[in-house]
């Protein structure tokens, strides 16, 4: 390293430096990542849950199962039965909700169904007494509709 300390003929003035110093903003820079660092872990505190995992299980058809359908227009499907009020399908529940083991109830809705049909219908299998619901639906390959 080397010192400049003025001109070597002594005569004329010292001129001004025009190099920038970036020692003290290097050091700043890294003061302010230190409290960043220390700091995020302490806001960044939630509520400790444990969150379930999800999984895509394929459906297992059995003979026991059912399925319930829901067509576009709110219709109500018994194994491809339609059912004329929800008190027909009440009745049909609480006859298959006393079997041992207990079937499971897929409901496959249209997915232009309105989400009230469908609501109904789960409420209507839950008065049934039926434990395992589940929903069927398309396996997403990852194609976008056009629009």
């Amino acid at each position: 390293m080397a010192m400049s300390v003025g001109s070597p003929g002594g005569g004329e003035e010292p001129q001004a430096m025009s190099d920038i110093n970036t020692t003290p903003l290097v050091d700043v820079m890294l003061v302010l990542l230190i409290i960043f660092l220390i700091t995020i872990p302490v806001i960044t505190k939630t509520v400790p849950v444990e969150l379930p995992k999800a999984v895509n299980i394929p459906t297992q058809t059995k003979p026991e199962n059912i399925t319930v359908a829901v067509d576009k227009e709110g219709r109500v499907y018994w194994n491809d039965k339609m059912m004329e009020s929800r008190d027909d399908l009440l009745n049909r529940i609480k006859q298959v909700a006393v079997q041992v083991p207990q079937p499971e109830i897929h409901i496959r809705a249209d997915k232009e169904a309105r989400y009230e049909a469908v609501g109904r219908v789960i409420y209507t299998i839950q008065r049934g007494g039926i434990v395992k619901v589940g929903f069927i639906t398309e396996p997403d390959r990852g194609v976008r509709g056009t629009r």
